[in-house]
């Protein structure tokens, strides 16, 4: 079993691992850490990764990237409209108001949402973990924006179950990348005393996440966040790209935005001169052969001018960071320090803003591109049962307020802010209402909300109907915000108050039967009676320790009443119970249905086997091509000498026609059919291989068998001359040895022959497998033989010593020790004796 993280970005994802020794970020097979979020589809199979990145310009339509931005997104989101200028590919809008993305796949147009385009991405990154591990990849916990809304995290987690993958949590980037930091800090402060706090500063491709932690040994508490969501180094390579493109359309008069092939190849370029800039303050060119129109282009630029162009964004880094520091409550003095990940968080200029605002040097401890990856790979192994991890508390915060709004009995709207900006998370509260029928209850973000919509969900609660004097019932609600940042009602209950009367016999009733008799049921429930003047009540807060819920407990045993005195009544009585009942709780939350969650499951089943199939088709004929390629040039090269002139002509011929076979009508055929072609092939190219292999290999087989033959003979020799190493063997089974030997080297001398008579573009009439097998054979006959060990010389065993018995007063006893000279010559003359009867009293 394995557990993984993975960091999936705008850009590009990265896979982490956790296992006995720490943590590995695994390489693709491209031998790569960071895999391109991209997706490409072809006429036959989808490519996905490096290779979709890779034709990203001659395949701009059906190649999809930045699909991270539209997850969990409608269409006419203003976020996702900002996108469209600088796609390629089509969108269009779905029936549910979502977005679909349009390709040309096996041949004809479909749509797909980005949570499949997603899932696509995320079954390119199991498989590429299990090749990697050699074994299956289930669990996963995968990093998120911490700014990803309710909507974006169900479509993540709909997008990781649509590729089998069973996340255990979705882990905000920010915590992920303080988990990396704190789990392997040793010097942090204990828990009681003051807290490390240290503020990270994470600015990717598209998006800019700030936030303040504080540490302790084994804790890490998240205290504030804030980010800019549309704010990343892509933006930068933008304004770069746009400056150029200005400077291109006066100095060569071309127009580089009007082209979206040369916009990406310009926006390409640019991203490598921004990192140059970053280490260089100087003048820094930029070349691009046949950019446009076959037109080449050359430009220059510097930091400063880069810095100037880029005042806005600059500022809008300023405020991320004022605010996370303003809400995080802390003061200058008190964060210990900074550090950053990221790649665009490396710029200088944002460097220097995070010196003015902290007045602190930004530190570079982690990794700026395989923190996330890794905070998550280690999350991952805390909540999987198969490992063992040194025990860190991780406190997450939410980002944004949640309220809930209701109406109440009489119509009027109600509405509670439930988990204020940076409440801690997970974390659950109990609500309590006062109904007599079904009530719904709205949850959406509070202002300023994330999202044009800011709903969250509705949530109806069932099954809710006045008492028996028609009074309002109290309904207990458990609100909850669970470890994927989710918002949940994750329970519901109705408290119902009877009074029931029990009818007793007058007589007198043991012990047992009074247990067996009912009673009141004692309710111990810690919620007040509501006041006469609270018939329709706001929701209070009953409980706030984090993981807690606050119950209803109804005592089972039934105790007997008791009258004013405190005396059992004996006759008929009456008694109240507090019954907890559980409510159904039905939600609409923007999520995919079972039935479309399933349907997606499907489809990417049968595109993975597919794609599976179709790559196998591949692997066929590139093997066939390959083979045509591998030959063609050997049989006039190391095999010339072992192919006859008139099989070369046939061969060549043969290889020549496969090959334009391949490019014409054989260009799209079955699998099968290039496995036969590959056959055909063989069987004229593989006797050609085997005789130059055998011509190479017999001389050795030879060599070895020759000298075992030398060896025994050696042996048999010196048995001859009377060598007493050998005297202790047989003369028939050295006879036997003598005989092998000649029919052996007979047999070597004949082979030799026919091999050196044999010309060597014909097959020779025995194989080198074929003489070590007969050196085995001989070596299985002789060696034991010949290699007989001497047998032990016989040592004499001396006469038992017989036991000496002795009687004494108390009665027979026998002594076994060791006996002297004299003792043994006494036993000696004794045992000659004859012996005689002996009476014994």
């Amino acid at each position: 079993m394995s557990v993984i993280g993975i960091d999936f970005g705008n850009d590009g994802c990265y896979i982490a691992v956790a296992r006995q020794g720490g943590i590995e970020t695994i390489a693709n097979d491209y031998s790569l850490r960071s895999t391109p979020a991209c997706v490409a589809f072809g006429e036959k199979n989808r490519v996905l990764g490096v290779a979709a990145k890779n034709q990203m310009t001659t395949n701009m339509k059906n190649t999809i990237h930045s699909f991270k931005r539209f997850i969990g997104r409608q269409y006419r989101d203003s976020r996702v409209q900002a996108e469209f200028p600088s796609l390629a590919f089509k969108t269009v809008e779905l029936p549910d108001r979502n977005l679909g993305i349009v390709v040309r796949y096996l041949g004809e147009e479909q749509t797909f949402t980005p949570i499949q385009i997603t899932a696509m991405l995320f079954t390119k990154l199991k498989i590429t973990a299990e090749q990697a591990l050699g074994i299956k990849v289930n669990d996963v916990v995968i990093g998120v924006p911490c700014y990803f809304t309710d909507a974006e995290r169900r479509a993540m987690l709909d997008a990781a179950a649509t590729a089998g993958l069973n996340v255990l949590r979705l882990l905000n980037e920010t915590t992920a990348t303080a988990l990396a930091y704190g789990i392997y800090k040793q010097d942090l402060p204990a828990l009681e005393e003051k807290p490390k706090n240290v503020v990270f500063v994470d600015c990717g491709n598209a998006s800019l996440q700030v936030s303040a932690v504080a540490f302790n040994k084994g804790k890490l508490k998240m205290l504030a966040t804030s980010a800019d969501p549309n704010l990343g180094g892509r933006d930068f390579d933008r304004l770069l790209a746009t400056h150029f493109a200005n400077e291109f359309k006066t100095k060569y008069k071309i127009d580089a935005a009007s082209n979206l092939r040369a916009w990406v190849r310009l926006c390409s370029e640019v991203e490598k001169l921004k990192k140059q800039m970053s280490a260089n303050s100087t003048d820094l060119p930029i070349n691009i052969e046949c950019f446009m129109d076959d037109k080449d282009v050359t430009a220059k630029c510097n930091r400063a001018t880069l810095e100037e162009m880029s005042t806005g964004l600059l500022h809008r880094v300023e405020l991320a960071l004022q605010h996370c520091l303003t809400d995080s409550g802390l003061k200058l003095d008190d964060i210990s320090s900074v550090e950053i990940v990221g790649g665009s968080s490396r710029m200088p200029s944002i460097k220097n803003l995070i010196e003015k605002i902290f007045h602190k040097f930004p530190s570079t401890t982690l990794n700026q591109d395989e923190a996330v990856a890794r905070g998550c790979a280690l999350q991952c192994a805390m909540l999987s049962p198969a490992f063992k991890v040194r025990d860190f508390s991780v406190s997450d915060v939410q980002p944004y307020s949640i309220r809930l709004v209701w109406q109440d009995e009489s119509g009027q709207e109600g509405d509670l802010e439930v988990f204020p900006k940076n409440h801690q998370v997970p974390f659950s509260k109990m609500l309590t209402f006062f109904r007599r029928e079904p009530f719904t209850v709205q949850a959406q973000y509070g202002s300023p909300s994330p999202f044009p919509d800011p709903i969250i969900g509705h949530y109806t609660i069932e099954n809710v109907g006045p008492g028996p004097e028609g009074e309002c019932q109290k309904v207990k609600v458990k609100v909850r915000v669970n470890i994927h940042g989710l918002f949940t009602i994750s329970s519901a209950s109705l408290v119902e108050k009877r009074e029931t009367v029990e009818e007793t016999p007058e007589t007198m009733e043991t012990e047992d039967k009074q247990k067996e008799s009912g009673g009141d049921s004692a309710a111990n429930g810690q919620d007040a009676a509501p006041d006469s003047s609270q018939q329709n009540a706001t929701p209070a807060e009953e409980g706030s320790q984090q993981e807690k819920m606050e119950t209803e407990k109804t005592s089972e045993a039934p105790t007997p009443t008791k009258n004013e005195g405190g005396e059992t009544k004996k006759g008929n009585g009456s008694k109240k119970n507090m019954k907890t009942v559980d409510l159904p709780v039905r939600e609409v939350v923007k999520a995919q249905s079972s039935s479309q969650l399933n349907a997606f499951v499907e489809r990417e089943a049968q595109m993975v086997q597919a794609d599976k199939l179709e790559n196998e088709r591949i692997n066929a004929k590139n093997a066939v091509e390959e083979y045509v390629y591998d030959v063609r040039s050997r049989i006039y090269d190391d095999l010339e000498q072992y192919v006859s002139e008139n099989d070369r002509e046939t061969l060549s011929r043969q290889l020549e026609d496969t090959e334009n076979w391949l490019y014409e009508e054989g260009e799209d055929c079955n699998k099968q059919v290039y496995i036969d072609r590959l056959a055909e092939l063989k069987k004229q190219g593989e006797p050609i291989k085997m005789r130059k292999r055998e011509r190479e290999e017999l001389p050795g087989a030879f060599e070895a068998l020759s000298g075992s033959i030398q060896l025994t003979r050696k042996a048999v020799d010196q048995y001859r001359q009377g060598d007493e190493k050998y005297a202790h063997l047989e003369s028939a089974q050295v006879e036997k040895v003598e005989k092998a030997i000649l029919e052996r080297q007979e047999s070597v001398d004949k082979n030799l022959g026919l091999v050196s008579s044999t010309p060597l573009h014909a097959d020779i009439p025995i194989t080198a497998s074929q003489v070590r097998s007969e050196k085995s054979t001989f070596d299985a006959l002789v060696n034991p033989i010949m290699n007989k060990p001497k047998p032990k010389p016989k040592v004499e065993e001396p006469p038992p010593a017989e036991k000496k018995e002795e009687n004494s007063e108390e009665g027979e006893q026998q002594t076994n020790g060791p006996k002297t000279d004299k003792q043994q010559q006494q036993q000696q003359q004794t045992t000659d004796k004859p012996t005689e009867p002996m009476d014994v009293d």
